[in-house]
């Protein structure tokens, strides 16, 4: 595979349609957009900043406190964590905030009986309705659900439902950890689905810029969620920048967040990763890369998550006007 095969793919460039109207909007705090509404628009210059739930975590998993968290925020784009969706749609296990780890509320529930093949059947229709629900109460509240992350089960038929988790939720990708062996496993299915898996890097398992990353050969529905504090801290102070424009055409979307060269988590504009520059790359080349926020530092004392990403957002505001 040649870095051209990588340059010339075009099919992301459709996600754009429809957001034209919102491309030069800023971030406008609830109950002002328009002087007809109170839905959020987090929209800045064209660039699509977000927050992914995890940054709220410490507050109830529910469904009604992450949306309202986000309205807070004044964010309309999100990727959500798995705790919610499970909460409101009746969905057994998982990790909650914990990035589906198992280190969650579920987890230390006992496993459910095991249900028929019909039951089984049923139960998970219901399910995808209740999803279905969910979807509609973000978005008449203004918030689109661009990714979720809820964990992967074992089996082809957990799999196949993950994606239709997806569907049901109006989402473009589910995000998950990065490892060779999801790749391979997990491609046929997002090939068959038509929903991208972007997968998520930490300190120690970064993108490749030397040469054509792995991920890149597999199919057109494999892509990054390219944290680029993470690579900062892992590359011990290199830019993110040149990977973004190395795979901007397969990078679904972004974790902000402020990291030092070496491992610290900071508040925005402490540490060493260029955040600024970043957004205005996105702004510049009007890249459909969705931009969420993750509030790794600790919320000094007197504040709070939500708190916090406000600040984070007011950040991307000014670094985008």
């Amino acid at each position: 595979m040649t870095h051209n095969i990588i340059e010339n793919r075009t099919t992301r460039r459709a996600f754009l349609g429809g957001t034209a109207a919102l491309a030069a909007s800023a971030v406008l705090p609830r109950g002002v957009i328009g002087g007809a509404t109170d839905k959020p628009n987090s929209v800045i210059n064209g660039v699509r900043i977000g927050a992914i739930t995890y940054s709220y975590r410490g507050g109830p998993d529910t469904a009604d406190y992450t949306l309202d968290c986000l309205l807070k925020d004044g964010l309309s784009e999100t990727e959500l964590m798995d705790g919610p969706i499970r909460s409101f749609a009746g969905i057994a296990g998982g990790g909650g905030r914990g990035r589906g780890k198992g280190k969650g509320k579920d987890a230390e529930k006992p496993a459910p009986p095991p249900v028929s093949n019909a039951d089984r059947a049923k139960q998970r229709e219901a399910q995808l309705a209740k999803c279905a629900q969910l979807r509609k109460l973000f978005n008449d509240a203004g918030v689109n659900i661009h990714i979720h992350k809820c964990p992967f089960g074992q089996t082809d038929e957990d799999i196949d439902f993950n994606f239709e988790i997806a569907k049901a939720l109006g989402c473009k990708a589910i995000t998950t950890e990065r490892s060779e062996q999801q790749v391979r496993r997990l491609a046929p299915f997002a090939e068959k689905h038509r929903i991208w898996v972007a997968f998520h890097n930490h300190t120690n398992n970064i993108p490749t810029i030397e040469d054509i990353d792995p991920l890149m050969r597999v199919n057109e529905y494999v892509g990054f969620n390219f944290d680029i504090g993470h690579y900062v801290a892992g590359t011990k102070g290199k830019s993110p920048i040149p990977v973004i424009e190395k795979y901007h055409q397969k990078i679904i979307s972004l974790h902000l967040k402020d990291r030092t060269a070496d491992g610290g988590n900071v508040p925005w504009g402490q540490g060493q990763t260029p955040i600024k520059e970043v957004l205005q790359l996105l702004k510049k080349e009007k890249w459909p890369i969705y931009a969420d926020i993750e509030l790794e530092y600790r919320p000094p004392q007197g504040s709070d998550a939500v708190k916090e990403v406000a600040k984070c957002v007011q950040y991307c505001k000014e670094a985008l006007a």
